[in-house]
């Protein structure tokens, strides 16, 4: 299956093409406040040039023709045109820090309601640092398309434009040569931008490997401290730090690179104005108000050239963020099809395998023709070694992957063919390593049905016999559990998530060593639990404690994949096949850790009573 993965992402070569068109349709999302923030930014590049033009009359008129009539009026234009510089200059900000945040937040929101829906398996293959390094910060990027980058750089080019008509209108001889050092320029940075863009993507992708193992590393500190691991961590984030570092100044050489050659065409630009410009005052072809404007009027040529450069850098780096969002949203999401799908409002709870078939890699088969049925409100343990396939059966029941052959069927349909969400509401989860969200102990009981009250989530945490402990905080149902619940026990959670799977009141249970964290008297606590949570649903249980087992109503032992034996309890010790020689030799071994170390003991199948079964059946 990884290589399906690999086939997904591969589904659309990214191009230039799709990254522009993506643009466009963002640009486009947001039209009426870039619109507005064009046409700011377009007056404010008007009043902009009001005072260097001024510069003209008070040298030609003013200074040296004495005419002073003009000061003032000149005076008052210059003032005027600065108040709505800085008027617009706010306004600008505004309109346009809104629209990017607000696209910023929306784009989060679009990746993160993709990433959520993807098929499991992306997730066992990717690292959770690289999807939020996707969703938090490759979606920053855009600010730089519908804020004030793109903006910036229209205005850029405006103001280029308008002061270079003013240029051409002063001397058009100077003003084409300088065209020619402008031109040189503008292929320098197309050429940079070309060469920028992948390395731009290439930091994205560093900087998403570099978090995923960073945020791994935290979430596992304890193992890394009971390990002495830390000096390990730190070179492994050092090393991937110093590949960021290594790209970052990749870009930054670049990048400076760009800004010096425009430097040195500004400074070749003020050369020939010096000795172009001079000539032509000698001769009398331009004033000295002329040649003053011009200088003027250059710079603003030169500096939206600048501008330009860095602006267009930025940009650069925000196409890179829309390439690797642009990839993540090409992968198809479990639910793609389910306006296809039929309803499924309620079921009654029938499972069926029908020669069912199953891998993760190719020609590597996890099941292997597995067909079985498990009727409404009945019971299915499943039974088998390490590694046998019991958790891909059961993730196959829970729709998390789809079978490469045969089919599962819901009370006589395909499951492939009922809307994900309609089935997924009527399951309940409880696995081995539960997972605890950061928040209070009702608010985790209560996720499985957030619509639940509280006497709800106390009726069902009284069931999972969650009580006991829960009372014995000072906050009760109110407790903060911490991060994955860490400030529980492992037999609390275990119970919380018991809790949790009552509260839900599924029609199909699914319980994976749901109380392989508790002690033999806690779960004695709560085996009456979950006989109450199983008693009218269709139960599929991975083998744990004994008593559970012992009820099954059938019982599948699964050996590479297979199914090799099928039966009740009593049918299958009678039977004297695989699952007597995994219950003898986990009986014995508990046998003699537990009662008399070191001394064999052949165990009476028939009369035998014991808590619990080894984790690896």
């Amino acid at each position: 299956m990884s290589a399906s993965i690999d086939k997904e992402k591969k589904k659309k070569k990214i191009t230039p093409a799709t990254a522009w068109r993506d643009a466009r349709e963002l640009i486009w999302a947001h039209r009426y406040r870039l619109a507005l923030g064009m046409f700011l930014m377009i007056l404010n590049r008007l009043v902009g040039m009001v005072l260097p033009a001024s510069s003209k009359y008070l040298i030609d008129n003013v200074v040296l023709k004495h005419q002073s009539g003009l000061l003032l009026p000149l005076a008052l234009v210059a003032g005027a045109a600065t108040l709505v510089q800085a008027f617009t200059s706010f306004a600008l900000s505004q309109v346009l820090g809104v629209a990017a945040q607000r696209a910023i937040t929306e784009m989060r929101k679009s990746v993160q309601q993709h990433v959520a829906r993807l098929p499991v398996r992306y997730f066992d293959s990717t690292q959770t640092g690289i999807l939020i390094s996707r969703i938090m910060t490759d979606a920053e990027g855009i600010r730089n398309l519908v804020g004030t980058g793109l903006v910036q750089l229209v205005g850029s080019l405006v103001t280029a434009a308008l002061a270079l008509t003013v240029l051409l209108y002063l001397n058009w001889k100077l003003t084409l040569v300088t065209l020619l050092a402008l031109g040189a320029f503008g292929v320098c940075m197309a050429l940079a931008f070309k060469k920028l863009r992948p390395v731009f993507r290439e930091r994205g992708q560093i900087n998403a490997e570099v978090t995923g193992r960073l945020t791994e590393s935290l979430g596992g500190i304890r193992i890394v401290k009971a390990y002495a691991a830390e000096k390990r961590e730190e070179l492994v984030f050092a090393r991937g730090a110093h590949r960021l570092f290594r790209n970052v100044a990749r870009s930054m050489t670049a990048v400076s690179g760009v800004t010096a050659f425009s430097t040195i065409i500004v400074g070749a630009i003020g050369v020939i104005l010096i000795l172009v410009g001079g000539r032509d005052i000698l001769n009398g072809q331009m004033t000295l108000g002329d040649f003053f404007m011009y200088m003027i009027f250059t710079g603003l040529v030169a500096m939206p050239l600048v501008e330009i450069a860095n602006i267009g850098t930025q940009i650069t780096e925000a196409f890179a963020g829309l390439d690797r969002i642009r990839d993540l949203k090409q992968m198809a999401t479990e639910d793609e099809n389910d306006s296809q799908r039929q309803a499924c409002p309620a079921i009654v709870g029938e499972i069926a395998f029908q020669d069912v078939s199953f891998e993760y890699n190719d020609d590597t088969p996890v099941l292997k023709h597995v067909s079985f049925t498990a009727p409404p409100g009945s019971t299915t343990a499943l039974v088998g070694s390490s590694g046998s396939g019991k958790s891909t059966l059961i993730s196959l029941v829970m729709a998390f992957n789809r079978p490469l052959s045969g089919v599962v069927l819901v009370d006589g349909s395909d499951l492939a063919s009922i809307r994900l969400k309609d089935f997924r509401n009527q399951l309940g989860v409880v696995l081995q390593d539960n997972f605890l969200f950061d928040g209070t102990i009702a608010e985790n009981i209560g996720f499985s049905n957030p619509h639940a009250t509280r006497e709800e989530i106390v009726a069902a945490s009284r069931v999972a016999h969650c009580e006991e402990f829960i009372n014995g905080f000072a906050d009760s149902y109110d407790t903060i559990v911490g991060e994955r619940g860490v400030k529980l026990s492992g037999g609390q959670r275990q119970r919380v998530a018991i809790a949790r799977a009552i509260l839900a009141e599924p029609r199909i249970l699914i319980l994976d060593e749901a109380t392989s964290s508790l002690d033999s008297e806690s779960e004695a606590l709560i085996q009456d639990g979950l006989q109450s949570l199983r008693r009218g649903r269709t139960t599929f249980v991975i083998a744990h404690r004994l008593s559970t087992i012992r009820s099954a109503d059938q019982i599948l032992v699964l050996e590479a994949g297979e199914i090799v034996e099928r039966g009740t309890h009593d049918e299958l010790l009678a039977a004297g096949g695989r699952y007597k020689q995994l219950y003898d030799k986990q009986y014995n071994f508990e046998r003699n850790q537990f009662i008399n170390p070191g001394e064999d003991f052949t165990p009476e199948p028939a009369k035998v009573v014991t808590p619990a079964l080894s984790s690896n059946l």
